[in-house]
């Protein structure tokens, strides 16, 4: 009888928070309902198995497998990755490079951030120019430059008031090989967020 009154005591007291009493269902009823409420269904349950399923004794004797994708004999190349799909920053410099032509050179752009091609009189090279908050960060960003070129050709200087210029090219070849884009890739990698002008924002 306790256990009846502890569950009619909170609908008994919504029912008359209106100033008016309005019937109750009888007790084995509420019961019921309750017990209704707690019921935990599983999200397989309501979903599926998606999960795999062992085979069925006969799809084993018809060799089903030997007809589908996946086979276990199937033979799986494994491919190296090329120029075109790895990221060159990480690439080891060639000892003897070639010199690449205009066409190469064009797609190899692509693999580099902020850099142009130039081909006049000196042959062709790439620039990437640099704009910086003042002279002190144009020296720091020269160094950081010079740390990632690591000894590679390259002509990087500060500009005043506020540009840091790099030119690459690689004069034993007479001109542009893949080892500089390489070298530009690294340089992409340079930090330079602290040493370049902060944008305004307006209000």
């Amino acid at each position: 009888m306790a256990l009846t009154n502890h569950i009619l005591a909170p609908a008994a007291a919504a029912a008359c928070c209106f100033g008016r009493r309005v019937p109750l269902p009888p007790p084995h009823q509420l019961a019921v309902r309750r017990k209704q409420k707690s019921v935990v269904v599983a999200m397989a349950d309501l979903l599926g198995d998606f999960g795999a399923r062992d085979p069925f004794p006969e799809e084993i004797e018809s060799n089903f497998g030997e007809r589908v994708l996946g086979n276990v004999d199937t033979l799986h190349n494994i491919l190296i990755p090329t120029l075109s799909v790895l990221s060159i920053a990480r690439l080891p410099l060639e000892p003897n490079p070639a010199p690449v032509d205009a066409a190469d050179a064009r797609r190899l752009l692509h693999k580099v951030v902020g850099w142009r091609l130039l081909d006049d009189a000196d042959g062709m090279r790439l620039q990437c120019v640099w704009k910086v908050r003042d002279e002190a960060c144009g020296h720091e960003l020269v160094a950081r430059i010079n740390a990632a070129v690591d000894g590679a050709p390259a002509t990087v200087v500060f500009e005043a008031p506020n540009q840091v210029r790099a030119e690459l090219q690689t004069p034993s070849a007479g001109g542009l090989t893949v080892n500089d884009f390489i070298v530009a890739a690294r340089i992409d990698k340079v930090k330079t967020v602290d040493l370049i002008p902060k944008k305004r924002v307006w209000a």
